[in-house]
């Protein structure tokens, strides 16, 4: 049978009613990663996934009833795996082993996952393409000639290609949605804090977020019920009860506010992703969802608001990798000052280095004020401009990216490159949930998504319109 045209809800029940076992799904999916090797997705097969899916089974037929019980995972490069190398896709870490678990990895065990391997990214989730790895280009699930996306481009290939049927990404910037979007799949950056980042090795700490990457919405709810929740190890994460996303999915949206902002409605005219992004917008029309147009006057402002602030803080948590401790030291180096100054220039790649020297730059004597405070005055000023919309309206609809996936080498210009994340890091800055889902495809064949952004822990209304969506387009 080819599991990986199934759903992961269809795992389950495979599995919870005895018609396959985790040994043979395991079994299966590692087969599938090493068949889909040239796609340079996963960097890594863990050796014990099977022994652990035969034990898994035994843990099954005496009652077990895990959530994911037997079900393969993939987890990108930045998340901790207790005994697993988890590298950043930097040759800075290539040879660092987790030495506890991150909570997500943590509750997808006591979930009874099975984590088969781990996923390639951009170096230290500092990318839009996965082209940034020290381990290699990621390729586009359904064209092996473009790029992947990123930063969480191996994540979304893996679920794409069909090497599992759910993995775990980080999105600071759009880092779930944009590869989810242009391998045709579903993401999603949940509320700041709804999920713990306990055991993520850090890049922007304010801003980032692990999230699902399935190939349906109900899948995605039901996969981020099982990592979403306080950390006692966390205090970022929320102690807020998070409510059952499958049981409000199915209920209509009809009445329901759909905001589209008049900043966009000018800025898709002449992409690639138009055309999906009006359908979606008559899709839910069809449906009874009330379209609003608002205003959201600082829009174009988040792109460089971020590209300030991630950096920034970029800055500060990779002060850690110094050759000294958590990183490979360089061999060349004679002294205290070399070993600072020759591990970092070895073990950093181009685009880690210019987003360190950017957030120095902001955070230097003289340019704190101009820069960094009035991001964060920017910042302020989009979260205000969000709260009056989100007044009015029960969520914002948005293209996920201008166009679909570009040509492996095609972008060498750093500006042209954050350009990506035009139409997804305003989720990040206001710390709202935003989900993607398949919405169309370019003239190339390409896919193309479309984002959902709720109201702050509102992922039930987010995934109920984004299932509205997805059922209404499965009968065109």
């Amino acid at each position: 049978m080819e599991y990986n045209t199934l759903s992961l809800l269809e795992h389950v029940d495979l599995v919870k009613t005895g018609k396959v076992t985790s040994e043979e799904l395991t079994k299966y999916y590692i087969s599938k990663c090493k068949e889909m090797e040239k796609y340079n997705a996963v960097l890594e097969i863990f050796d014990d996934a099977t022994s652990n899916a035969k034990a898994m089974d035994e843990k099954i037929k005496n009652g077990f009833k895990g959530a994911l019980a037997g079900i393969p995972v993939i987890i990108k490069d930045n998340i901790l795996y207790k005994g697993k190398k988890c590298t950043c896709s930097s040759k800075f870490l290539e040879n660092y082993v987790a030495q506890y678990n991150a909570t997500v990895v943590e509750k997808l065990l006591d979930a009874g996952a099975i984590i088969i391997g781990r996923a390639n990214m951009d170096e230290f989730a500092m990318g839009s393409s996965t082209e940034n790895s020290a381990f290699g280009v990621t390729h586009n699930a359904v064209n092996f000639d473009c790029v992947a996306g990123g930063s969480s481009g191996g994540s979304a290939v893996a679920v794409a290609g069909g090497m599992c049927p759910l993995s775990l990404g980080t999105d600071t910037g759009g880092s779930v949605r944009q590869p989810c979007a242009i391998n045709g799949i579903v993401g999603i950056k949940p509320t700041y804090g709804r999920v713990s980042r306990y055991g993520v090795i850090a890049f922007a700490s304010s801003l980032e977020q692990v999230g699902p990457m399935t190939k349906t919405v109900k899948d995605n709810a039901y996969a981020l019920q099982v990592l979403a929740g306080h950390s006692k190890f966390d205090e970022t994460s929320s102690n807020r009860e998070v409510p059952s996303y499958i049981e409000e999915i199915e209920k209509p949206i009809a009445g329901l506010k759909i905001c589209v902002l008049k900043e966009v409605e000018e800025a898709v005219k002449g992409l690639d992703t138009e055309k999906s992004y009006r359908n979606t917008k008559q899709i839910l029309s069809s449906l009874g969802a009330e379209i609003v147009e608002m205003s959201m006057p600082d829009f174009s402002l988040s792109l460089p608001c971020y590209y300030v602030i991630a950096p920034a803080e970029a800055t500060s948590n990779l002060g850690r990798f110094d050759g000294i401790k958590y990183s490979r030291r360089s061999e060349n180096a004679k002294n205290v000052d070399e070993i600072y100054t020759k591990s970092r220039t070895e073990g950093f790649g181009d685009e880690v280095k210019r987003r360190i020297m950017l957030g120095n730059f902001v955070l230097s004597s003289g340019f704190f004020d101009a820069y960094y405070n009035k991001a964060k005055a920017v910042q302020q000023k989009l979260k205000d401009s969000a709260k009056e919309i989100f007044e009015k309206c029960d969520a914002i609809l948005l293209p996920t990216t201008a166009g679909g996936a570009f040509k492996i080498g095609a972008k060498t210009d750093p500006v042209s490159m954050y350009k990506e994340d035009l139409f997804t890091i305003i989720a990040n800055i206001l710390g709202v949930p935003a989900i993607t889902l398949p919405a169309g495809k370019t003239e190339d064949n390409m896919p193309l998504g479309v984002q959902i952004l709720g109201r702050e822990f509102d992922e039930a209304t987010v995934y109920r319109i984004a299932n509205a969506i997805e059922g209404e387009r499965r009968k065109a």
